[in-house]
């Protein structure tokens, strides 16, 4: 046989392997585009910002996923993730409302406190112990619209709640005295409380309402909504074996956590 011809068997053997190989699956998950340090949106970037995008691609990744990101305000993404539009949104707290509505992978990728902040003036001081629900009955409480947030919080007729269109605009309510407090998650209180200079002083943690988990919350509209699930939780399992799930929490904490001078460590 000439070498000419070999060298064809060669090439034909090898389009037929490529093609018999598996392709790498690659999945559109939403982002949320307002919820700093954890997933956001910046100026003339197309690539979501934040811990979660990177924690969710690294995990898919693991698994031979690869993932692509569409940003929008979070309310949209999880609508587009129930119809059936995108695969799966994060951030994702889970309540008796959403329950029902998504897949779920068992772990959560990270829990966050939901702080309760009060305006603090010249005349005020951290009070001596922490606020619980029970503290704001009575009280006017701003939330943001389309977060979720805990069943026992948003079903206590005794809170008055106040909706505001974004964590942003939450605490300048709170600091220009609309309201009395307002329901923030504490690490992304922080982050603003922090870059935002018309903020810095002006407000203050003073307790809390709960510890939640944050899921990815998968569609039952698809079939695949439930095995991408599975997926991601075998990759976040395998993120946490390695200890690079630790490595990113601890790193994010380590920048927007507040020293006692109250700036963000370099």
């Amino acid at each position: 046989m000439s070498g000419r011809c070999l060298r064809w068997i060669a090439v034909w053997c090898a389009l037929g392997a490529s093609s018999a190989m598996p392709r790498a699956e690659t999945i559109t998950i939403g982002a949320e585009d307002d919820w700093p340090p954890y997933s956001y949106r910046v100026a003339g970037q197309a690539e979501p910002q934040g811990l979660t995008p990177r924690l969710v691609r690294q995990a898919f990744a693991s698994q031979g996923v690869s993932v692509r990101f569409r940003v929008l305000p979070f309310a949209r993404c999880m609508m587009e993730a129930e119809k059936g539009t995108l695969v799966a949104c994060f951030n994702v707290s889970r309540t008796a409302a959403n329950q029902a509505l998504y897949h779920w992978h068992p772990t959560p990728m990270f829990e966050e406190e939901l702080a309760i902040f009060a305006r603090r003036s010249p005349d005020t001081s951290p009070p001596m112990r922490q606020l619980g629900l029970d503290d704001l009955h009575g009280s006017s409480v701003g939330i943001t619209v389309g977060y979720t947030y805990p069943t026992h919080f948003m079903t206590d007729p005794r809170i008055q709640r106040k909706p505001a269109t974004s964590d942003g605009h939450l605490l300048h309510m709170l600091a220009a005295g609309r309201v009395d407090y307002v329901a923030v998650n504490t690490l992304p209180a922080w982050y603003r409380l922090q870059i935002d200079p018309g903020l810095q002083g002006q407000v203050q943690r003073v307790g809390r309402i709960s510890i939640d988990g944050f899921w990815l919350g998968f569609t039952r509209a698809k079939p695949e909504g439930e095995r991408l699930a599975q997926v991601f939780e075998r990759g976040l399992q395998a993120m946490r074996r390695s200890g690079e799930h630790q490595r990113m929490l601890a790193e994010l904490r380590q920048q927007w956590e507040p020293r006692p001078s109250g700036k963000a460590r370099p």
